[in-house]
């Protein structure tokens, strides 16, 4: 799938999909009565052999898209369970550095704060354009070039200076997470499945040798709303930071608003 396509909001693609495959079935339907029923030796008993194919075929179609759509549900739960690690892991450690002796809870507290700054304004934006941001590895690098400095001088600070170690790499592997998860999203060959099983599965619909064309007709385009509907979700839960329903920075803003935000002069 096309990356541009995430970018498009969800009230253009959504109507696009479904009146896309609307419009297939119409003119489908239409060609196939006008020039290819005629041209077959079929009869209305015939219309079993073509509903046992149909159903089948809607069987196998339906299991595959709703494998697909619960990976992809997964995917973007999994994206936010990231986040809520990641700023609890980083709510952890500023708490952890504040008891820290001066001169170096300052400087501590400044590079957390400056590097959760970097994720909501910086990192975010970029994520939500599918790209990997990089700058926050070097503010973790100084942060670190910082923290090994210090030399606990009691049994309480080598406690907590442990305890600090372990929330750092708590965040750095839930950082290394959230950057993986960035371009998740389904291969092309899965795509190429939902789109060409769709139109599939509505060209099976139109081998019935049904007298009225209009129910036919109403039956069939009931049926391509559906699919299209059921790719609409596909599509807009498939990358979990992009697109109208991409994942927001909520969670980093609410630490860094209630824990790290300097305080007013």
């Amino acid at each position: 799938m096309p990356d541009f396509i995430f970018d498009i909001p969800l009230l253009i693609t959504g109507p696009a999909i479904v009146i896309l495959l609307c419009l297939y079935g119409v003119v489908g339907l239409l060609i196939t009565r006008r020039w290819i029923l005629p041209r077959l030796r079929t009869d209305v008993r015939d219309s079993e052999f073509s509903g046992a194919m149909l159903q089948a075929v809607m069987v196998f179609y339906g299991l595959a898209v709703a494998l697909i759509a619960v990976s992809v549900w997964q995917s973007y739960a999994d994206g936010g369970k990231i986040i809520s690690q990641e700023a609890t892991a980083l709510a952890a450690l500023y708490r952890d550095v504040s008891s820290y002796p001066e001169p170096i809870r300052p400087q501590l507290q400044k590079g957390l704060r400056d590097y959760v700054d970097q994720i909501i304004h910086q990192a975010w934006p970029l994520q939500r354009r599918g790209q990997t941001p990089t700058r926050g590895v070097e503010m973790m690098n100084l942060f670190q070039g910082t923290l090994d400095q210090f030399e606990p001088a009691t049994e309480g600070q080598k406690i907590l200076h442990a305890e600090t170690l372990r929330a750092y790499n708590q965040v750095i592997q839930a950082r290394r997470f959230r950057l993986d998860a960035v371009n998740t999203g389904l291969p092309t060959i899965l795509w190429f499945v939902i789109v060409a099983g769709a139109f599939i599965s509505l060209a099976s619909s139109f081998f019935f040798k049904i007298e009225d064309a209009r129910l036919q007709g109403i039956q069939v385009v009931l049926l391509a709303a559906f699919i299209g509907l059921v790719i609409f979700m596909i599509l807009a839960l498939d990358r979990p930071f992009r697109g109208d329903l991409g994942l927001r920075p909520g969670a980093y803003q609410l630490v860094y608003d209630q824990l790290m935000k300097p305080s007013s002069p």
